[in-house]
């Protein structure tokens, strides 16, 4: 089981193209999967995350204020500012903007940490800002979607708001507790969690994508475009932040990880749960679930090659 475990682990980013390519362009074979089992399959992902967290984690809030607040800071204005402005300049309708705008008002995505750690960056600093973020999220994504989309559709604040709680709060509050109540059992099987995991990311992505295969392939490259940009871009404003509050090589690196890779599976829950009327609304963060975990493993390659003495020479 570990062996399986750790080659899902090393491999996720293939695994979750190849699937997302087969329920692209063969939707017949992945129509099984639900919709509807979205918010479900992403409660078991949120869980997973709160088994792997100690309260300890949580430390570098109060020991390094400042970088935690940095980070939040940054994750929460550079990436929905970055969604709505790409989604104004390409011309999307309102479904695609609404699925974009979410993607962008998200926290960092929990694969963020692994590929922080990948690339010899700060991960205690990228586990705080993906805990702070993760709690900062009931109340900052509603609020952020409402303030961006408030003119072109009707935002359910309260909606999304417990629709969070539910999905991403509840569970990792939950897996949290138990791993401080019985840390001794859980840690004897945490090496089994990204297989779990991955298998519901790649569960979520088929869903989305071979019920709406017809309509994603007739948005032709756009969608694709807007979404490889937003994460790009999102790892450069990261790491130029670093830059410009002088943090060293780690910490640019954790700011610039965590910035451009976003929990894109609450995005696709949220846009399910929240607007169901817009149906293409949940494409963004199902593309972005593929494409971020592929960008992410080929920038923790060019991380690891960077440290503050090849910079400085």
């Amino acid at each position: 089981m570990k062996r399986i475990s750790d080659f899902v682990g090393k491999y996720m980013a293939w695994i979750v193209l190849i699937i997302a390519a087969l329920a692209l362009f063969m939707p017949g074979t992945c129509l099984w999967i639900q919709t509807k089992w979205i918010n479900y399959l992403l409660m078991i992902v949120m869980f997973g995350m709160g088994l792997t967290m100690k309260t300890s984690d949580f430390a570098v809030v109060f020991s390094r204020p400042r970088d935690v607040i940095i980070g939040c800071l940054a994750q929460f204005v550079v990436m929905p500012l970055l969604a709505f402005a790409l989604g104004k300049a390409f011309g999307l309708s309102d479904e695609l903007l609404v699925g974009v705008v979410l993607v962008g008002t998200c926290p960092g995505g929990t694969s963020s940490n692994v590929i922080t750690y990948l690339s010899k960056g700060d991960t205690a600093l990228s586990v705080g800002m993906t805990s702070i973020n993760t709690l900062l999220a009931p109340v900052l994504t509603p609020l952020l979607t409402y303030l961006y989309l408030k003119t072109s559709v009707n935002v359910d604040v309260k909606s999304m708001f417990i629709s969070i709680i539910q999905v991403v709060l509840i569970p990792v509050g939950l897996g949290l507790l138990i791993n401080k109540l019985f840390g001794k059992y859980t840690q004897k099987i945490v090496f089994a969690l990204p297989t779990v995991s991955v298998t519901a990311i790649c569960l979520i992505v088929a869903a989305v994508v071979s019920h709406n295969s017809e309509k994603i392939l007739s948005t032709g490259l756009t969608i694709f475009m807007i979404v490889i940009l937003h994460n790009l871009l999102g790892y450069l404003c990261g790491f130029l932040i670093g830059i410009l509050f002088r943090m060293d090589m780690p910490r640019k690196k954790a700011v610039s990880i965590e910035i451009g890779m976003q929990n894109s599976g609450l995005a696709t829950s949220l846009a399910s749960s929240a607007f169901p009327q817009m149906p293409m609304a949940t494409v963004p963060g199902a593309i972005f679930s593929v494409w971020h975990n592929i960008s992410g493993a080929v920038l923790a390659g060019i991380y690891r090659r960077i440290d503050d003495q090849s910079m400085e020479e």
